[in-house]
């Protein structure tokens, strides 16, 4: 690998200097944080401001550096899944994702490299011994953190962290997944079940939903949305709780109206400081998320996909697709 202190900063283009077919190295990592005046990542509650927040950076022997803890991909892995993963095992630290943070970009044995990143929040960890790959960990300052990381764009990172407000509340909403076709099915189509297609979604979201450590699950009432949190259900153990208030619209019933009601159910979700995972339908998701976000976008969510929803209080500080 090439020494990162020669990388480019993340707004670098490869397309001049990569050989067609060229396929990056892929990986993530993370800016956890845990309050200043904890005594360790186990103490950590929500709310913290980024002016008292301490932030972890791991020291490498191998290559004499101070950086964000980050790591490769495994084949077929999802880049939030290998995030918290690789926190977890360069600094021991169990996190929870809140954010998505600026992409950085350099060449790494030869090719170029992508990494993707995270903010999130240090709910435990498990006493750190050092390694081969990493001998310390430091809790520091923002500032100190910039000034210490080795390389230029582990520090564009820290500082985009540092301009976040103070997350309070994260959910997982996701969409049901394959269901195969309405006209296919003769029964209510709220009746409906997942078909193979669905099963493998569901079973792919399952992690996924675990990564935000939620204390409930719900569902809207449709049979397909209850079986796409079945997975996550067993994985936590966790009931899956239905609620007609994260339905699409009935015949007759106005959009506006259930839309306000997915938006209603997440912001009350969101203010009581619980996490949570969430299944709704795919024709009142993106309306919910524009009432939330406050703004016109394109919120559309495929069948099987879902986004990782951080609050501050009441309000949505960020939508990032999962």
């Amino acid at each position: 690998m090439l020494d990162e202190r020669d990388a480019a900063g993340p707004g670098r283009s490869w397309a001049a200097d990569v050989p067609d077919g060229t396929t990056p190295i892929r990986a993530a990592g993370g800016v956890v944080w845990r309050p200043a005046d904890d005594p360790g990542p186990t103490a950590v509650g929500p709310g913290a401001r980024r002016a008292g927040v301490l932030v972890c950076l791991v020291h490498r022997p191998r290559y004499g550096d101070w950086s964000l803890p980050k790591g490769k991909l495994e084949p077929d892995e999802h880049p939030l899944l290998a995030a918290v993963r690789e926190v977890a095992e360069e600094a021991d630290v169990r996190a929870v994702p809140q954010t998505r943070l600026p992409s950085v970009r350099y060449r790494s044995e030869g090719r170029p490299k992508v990494v993707d990143y995270w903010s999130m929040r240090a709910v435990a960890d498990g006493g750190f011994q050092p390694g081969t790959e990493v001998d310390e960990v430091r809790w520091l300052d923002v500032d100190e953190a910039v000034r210490l990381v080795s390389y230029p764009h582990d520090a564009e990172v820290l500082a985009a962290f540092a301009t976040l407000p103070a997350v309070t509340g994260t959910i997982a909403l996701v969409r049901h997944g394959h269901a195969g076709k309405r006209g296919t099915w003769s029964g209510p189509d709220t009746g409906r079940p997942l078909d193979a297609r669905g099963w493998a979604q569901a079973q792919a979201l399952a992690p996924l939903v675990a990564l935000v450590r939620p204390a409930r699950l719900l569902s809207a009432s449709a049979r397909r949305c209850v079986q796409t949190l079945d997975p996550a259900a067993a994985l936590l153990d966790l009931p899956i709780e239905v609620s007609g208030d994260l339905d699409e619209p009935r015949p007759g019933q106005q959009p506006d109206e259930c839309a306000l009601a997915v938006a209603a159910r997440l912001t009350a979700l969101a203010a009581s400081g619980e996490q949570a995972g969430v299944c709704s339908q795919g024709k009142v998701i993106p309306a919910a998320l524009e009432r939330l976000s406050g703004r016109a976008g394109d919120f559309t969510t495929p069948k099987g996909g879902g986004w990782l929803l951080a609050f501050a209080g009441d309000r949505l500080l960020a939508a990032d697709r999962l």
